[in-house]
């Protein structure tokens, strides 16, 4: 699998978790020697794994929170770091996102996932070929 697949494989996986208010694989996802950070839209900023961690039981205990559908995603990668820009779609409106990671034993790890309103919205058709910068 190519450095950009494996990517948007854990991204993938991150939207997964979600959607499945899966708290482990969550916890899976996210760097454990790396300092990590978090934005919620309309939250202060969360540092700190055990926070980040925190941040997320919370949310996935919500059984009212609306699923999440990621699109368009646009990969770059710098050596053993890579970010993935993407919008999610939440109840009918469009959020922009950023998801950074880091190369951790051999697995793409989160670092960073940020989050907010947007005036944009994706491009019709724009997911059939998501984009690589490298």
């Amino acid at each position: 699998m190519s450095d950009r697949e494996s990517v948007l494989f854990a991204n993938d996986a991150f939207y997964q978790a979600f959607n499945d208010r899966d708290g482990e694989t969550m916890a899976e996802l996210w760097a454990q020697r790396v300092e990590v950070a978090c934005l919620h839209p309309g939250w202060p900023p969360l540092f700190g794994r055990e926070v980040v961690l925190q941040s997320w039981r919370s949310i996935l205990s919500n059984t009212d929170q609306p699923a999440l559908e990621m699109v368009q995603p646009v990969v770059q990668i710098y050596g053993d770091v890579a970010m993935v820009v993407c919008y999610e779609t939440i109840s009918g409106q469009y959020l922009i996102a950023t998801n950074m990671f880091v190369r951790e034993d051999g697995a793409w790890r989160l670092i960073n996932h940020q989050s907010g309103p947007t005036n944009g919205k994706p491009e019709p058709g724009g997911d059939d070929a998501p984009r690589t910068r490298h």
